[in-house]
């Protein structure tokens, strides 16, 4: 799975980045999305490389994710009652891992949770959003998103 962060904002972009970016669902900065990892996301991801980070995200960040930032579409915050009421799942590890794994999709849980996960702002800042990783903080990179979404949550 790919967890895509934006982190600077789209005025003065194009309008095939910000039409990019509202598919996405990355709307406001600091806002972060889970999207299966595909050749058509990975794409999209490419045309606005210049306005989000990204990477491969963990099983260990994803339960903290979930556990902290899910909230229903009516905008409540998740806990493991509710997501037994919603869903079959007894805890977040084991919707995690099924998440993970592809069995499940935030696409099927559209009616039931928020697709989109609002983060504060990283402890310490951002190095730099104007440059690229490993200089700065955008684009692609990999498992060490891991690291800046826990400074995030």
């Amino acid at each position: 799975m790919i967890a895509a962060i934006k982190i600077r904002s789209d005025i003065g972009a194009s309008r095939k980045v910000r039409d990019t970016l509202r598919l996405l669902k990355l709307e406001k900065i600091n806002n972060c999305v889970i999207m299966q990892n595909s050749k058509s996301i990975l794409g999209m991801l490419n045309v606005v490389k210049d306005y989000v980070t990204y990477g491969e995200i963990d099983k260990e960040t994803l339960i903290e994710l979930l556990s902290k930032k899910l909230r229903t579409v009516d905008n409540k915050a998740v806990d493991e009652k509710t997501l037994k009421e919603l869903t079959n799942y007894d805890n977040f590890n084991n919707f995690a891992e099924d998440l993970l794994n592809g069995k499940i999709s935030f696409k099927e849980l559209g009616t039931k949770f928020k697709k989109v996960f609002k983060l504060r702002p990283p402890k310490g800042g951002f190095k730099s959003i104007k440059k690229h990783y490993p200089e700065g903080d955008l684009g692609y990179r990999g498992k060490e998103i891991n690291s800046l979404l826990k400074k995030m949550f």
